[in-house]
C-alpha cells in the first residue's frame, strides 16, 4: 500500500469519530513498534487527515483533524510523529512538490521514518528572512551549500531539513531564493546545541560547509522558493497559533532520536497522555490546570487570578470559535484574511498569560527551577512539584514563542499590509539586485 485510498466526500464529524475509533479498536496494539504503529496510522491516512488524498491524507478540515487528534488520544493510542515534518514539511511538500516528491518525502514523514528541521534563520537575516545569505551554488545535477543557519529547533533530531538558501544574487532579494531538502546526515553540516535559560536545548546553529543537494530535492521551482517558503510560514502560523493544533510532540521521529524500535505503548500514560518536557514547554498551560492549583494553594479565592482565570479561558474561546469561523468560511470556498497571523498573536497573549498567571497562583515556589536532571530530585518533595515545576519552565520559555515562527511585530505588520492596506516603509528591495543592497555588519 502506497497512499490512503480517497476518503468519501461528504464526511459528517459524527461519521469521522466513528470511523477512527472503529480503525482504532480494530489497529492498536501497544506491543507493536513506534515504527510499526506509525506506518500502519501513516498509511490509513490518520496520522495527517488534513492533508490531500494523494499526500497520505484524508482531505479533511482542520477542525476535523484536531478532533481526530482528540480521539486518538482519548482511545489512549500513540499519536502521530511529532514535529516539523508534520507540521511545515509535509503540507508544504503537498502543496508545492511533484508526486514523485510527496511519495518520497511525505510517506517518511507521516510514518515516522524522518525527523526533520527548519534551515530558515540566519544571524543576518531573522525578521528579514529574504535577506539570509546562505548560498547554492549548481555543481551538475547537485547544489552545494554554504553558510549558517540558527535557531534550528530539534536540529540535533533531524534527518532532513527544510532548507532556504540564495541561488541567484543578481535579482532582487525575494526572487533570487530556492525551498530545498538537505540531508542533515552528511558530514558537512554541523549541529551545535543552544542551551536555553529554561535549561533545555530545543534550538540550534547549523554551520553547513560544502554539504550536496541533489536537484531532484529543490522544492517548487529554482528561484521560487520565497513563494514556497510563504507556504511553510502559513501553516507555520496557523499551527503554532491559538487554537491550530500546536506542535506538540508524542514519540520522537526519525532515526536519530532512537525511538522508533520502542514499544508504542511506552510513550502513552494514563488516559492517553503522551509528550514529555519538550511537549510541555511548546503549549500554555491550560485553565484547568492552573485552576486545581489555584484551588491547592488558596489562591481561588483570590479576585486578581480569578479575573485571570476567566481571561485565559476567553481567549481560549476565541482562538476555537476563530478556528470555527475558518472552517465555515473555507467550507463555502472563502478565507478570513490575516487569520493565521491573528492566531499567532493571540497564542503570544496566552503564553504570557498563562506565564503571570501561573507564577502568581505557584508563589515563591515558581522561582524554584530544575536546570538539569539532577536537580530534580530536591523539587519532588515540595508541595505540587508537578505543577509549579511546569510552571516554572513555562515561565522560563514563555518569551521565545511571540518570537519564533515569526515575531510578533511581523504579524502586525503583515495584517497592517497586507490585510488593512497600510502603506508599507519605504525601500527599493523589492527592485534592487540582492548584490547591491546593504548588509548587516
Amino acid at each position: 500500500m502506497t497512499k490512503v485510498e480517497e476518503a468519501p466526500k461528504e464526511q459528517t464529524s459524527e461519521s469521522i469519530v466513528e470511523e477512527i475509533r472503529a480503525w482504532l479498536g480494530d489497529n492498536w496494539d501497544p506491543e507493536l513498534t513506534v515504527a510499526e504503529w506509525w506506518e500502519r496510522m501513516g498509511l490509513a491516512g490518520w496520522s495527517a487527515p488534513t492533508l490531500p488524498t494523494n499526500a497520505y491524507g484524508r482531505g479533511l478540515s482542520r477542525t476535523d483533524g484536531m478532533l481526530v487528534s482528540r480521539e486518538i488520544a482519548s482511545f489512549g493510542a500513540l499519536g502521530p510523529p511529532g514535529g516539523l515534518g508534520l507540521l511545515l514539511a509535509a503540507p508544504t511538500i503537498a502543496t508545492h512538490g511533484t508526486q514523485e516528491q510527496i511519495d518520497l518525502y511525505v510517506r517518511g514523514i507521516v510514518t515516522g521514518q524522518q525527523g526533520w528541521c527548519q534551515l530558515f534563520s540566519e544571524p543576518g537575516a531573522g525578521s528579514d528572512l529574504a535577506g539570509l545569505t546562505t548560498r547554492a551554488t549548481k555543481d551538475g545535477d547537485e547544489w552545494v551549500i554554504n553558510g549558517q543557519k540558527v535557531w534550528t529547533s530539534l536540529g540535533q533530531f533531524a534527518d532532513l531539513g527544510m532548507l532556504l538558501a540564495r541561488t541567484e544574487p543578481e535579482v532582487p532579494k525575494h526572487q533570487g531564493i530556492t525551498w530545498m531538502v538537505l540531508d542533515m546526515r552528511q558530514p558537512a553540516v554541523d549541529v551545535r546545541p543552544l542551551r536555553e535559560m529554561s535549561g533545555n536545548a530545543m534550538f540550534n546553529e547549523v554551520f553547513i560547509s560544502d554539504a550536496h543537494v541533489p536537484n531532484s530535492a529543490v522544492i517548487g521551482d529554482v528561484n521560487n522558493g520565497w513563494a514556497v517558503a510563504n507556504t511553510t510560514l502559513a501553516f507555520e502560523r496557523s499551527g503554532l497559533g491559538a487554537g491550530g493544533g500546536g506542535a506538540g510532540f508524542s514519540a520522537m521521529p526519525g532515526t536519530v532520536a532512537g525511538q522508533l524500535t520502542r514499544k508504542a505503548g511506552e510513550f502513552v500514560g494514563p488516559r492517553g497522555e503522551t509528550g514529555g518536557e519538550l511537549a510541555a514547554v511548546l503549549q500554555p498551560m491550560g485553565p484547568s490546570a492552573l485552576v486545581a492549583l489555584a484551588r491547592k494553594t488558596g489562591k481561588d479565592k483570590d479576585p486578581v487570578v480569578r479575573q485571570g482565570l476567566a481571561k485565559l479561558h476567553t481567549l481560549g474561546e476565541v482562538a476555537r470559535f476563530n478556528t470555527e469561523r475558518m472552517k465555515a468560511a473555507r467550507a463555502i470556498g472563502r478565507d478570513i484574511p490575516g487569520m493565521g497571523n491573528i492566531a499567532k498573536l493571540m497564542m503570544s497573549d496566552i503564553m504570557r498569560l498563562s506565564r503571570d498567571l501561573g507564577m502568581s497562583i505557584a508563589g515563591a515556589q515558581g522561582t524554584l527551577h530544575a536546570y538539569a536532571p539532577d536537580q530534580r530530585a530536591p523539587l519532588d518533595g515540595l508541595p505540587n512539584s508537578g505543577l509549579v515545576s511546569a510552571i516554572s519552565g513555562l515561565a522560563l520559555h514563555a518569551q521565545a514563542p511571540p518570537i519564533y515562527g515569526g515575531t510578533d511585530q511581523i504579524q502586525r505588520n503583515i495584517i497592517g499590509e497586507r490585510v488593512l492596506g497600510l502603506p508599507k516603509e519605504p525601500n527599493n528591495d523589492r527592485t534592487a539586485r540582492f548584490s547591491e543592497l546593504p548588509k548587516n555588519g
